[in-house]
């Protein structure tokens, strides 16, 4: 039997979603010049690099974008498997700065636990807020998103799987189950 799939998102939503984000992150950060957003490899770094991007045509200033992998930060990769690492680039201090971290789907908070823990490494934030495209519920930690995309209700046993146009061709979120 083959998995069903459901279109949540199209390339059009997805763009005013960000748009939206990207308006939500202005109106919490008091200093844009003090704002970071701190992708999470793989999909987390490319949106942070739109949500930047759209930052600049809404409010003309530039805002720092880091990526950072946090692989040997996670407390689960005797479940996942071994993950190849890729480096992080974060070519400045994070110390005072607000950081927004940016992730593509939230499900059990591992990943963002894990990047917090690798954040520390680069320095003290005064704040660190998070920023998802989807938040798919079913968190195993007390970890919760302070701007989300779309809110979407899953099964455990269903994928949430983003497609973004730099990295995989066209822009999409879908859904798969059964």
């Amino acid at each position: 039997m083959s998995a069903k799939v459901v279109e949540i998102l199209s390339s059009e939503e997805i763009r005013r979603t960000l748009t939206r984000l990207a308006s939500q992150i202005v109106e919490r950060t008091r200093d844009l010049s003090q704002l970071v957003l701190l992708g999470i490899y793989t999909r987390g770094a490319l949106l942070a690099e739109l949500l930047a991007r759209q930052i600049e045509t809404l409010e003309g200033v530039a805002v720092s974008v880091g990526a950072l992998d946090i692989t040997f930060y996670r407390d689960d990769l005797d479940t996942i498997g071994l993950r190849t690492p890729t480096k992080s680039e974060i070519p400045f201090d994070l110390t005072g700065k607000t950081v927004v971290l940016v992730d593509d789907v939230i499900f059990k908070g591992r990943t963002i636990r894990a990047a917090l823990n690798a954040v520390n490494d680069y320095g003290r934030p005064e704040v660190i807020r998070l920023a998802v495209l989807v938040d798919r519920g079913h968190r195993e930690l007390p970890i919760h998103p302070d701007f989300i995309g779309k809110k979407l209700p899953t099964a455990k046993e269903e994928v949430v799987k983003v497609y973004l146009q730099n990295y995989d061709g066209r822009d999409a979120v879908e859904l798969i189950g059964d």
